[in-house]
């Protein structure tokens, strides 16, 4: 069953004091070619029938984004797929 999944990012002209933090932090890893970061959020919402996109799409504007300082995309993707990179 496939699933929505909502991404929450700030706007690019808003600071982002979490990514920046990580960012200053790659160094002392080892990581010297990372420009930036940018931190965000990963919502999945299940429903119960057919996924709604329209009604995600309304439930991220009205509930999970910010539209003054965030943007938000909607998709659908197969129940199991993920962004690790390790699978």
């Amino acid at each position: 069953m496939p699933r929505v999944v909502v991404d929450v990012m700030l706007k690019p002209e808003i600071l982002d004091p979490q990514g920046q933090a990580v960012a200053n932090a790659l160094p002392r890893l080892g990581v010297s070619d990372v420009a930036s970061v940018r931190i965000g959020r990963r919502i999945e919402i299940d429903f119960t029938g057919e996924p709604d996109l329209d009604r995600a799409r309304e439930i991220a504007d009205k509930l999970l984004a910010n539209p003054v300082i965030e943007d938000f995309t909607v998709r659908l993707v197969e129940t199991g797929e993920t962004a690790d990179a390790r699978s």
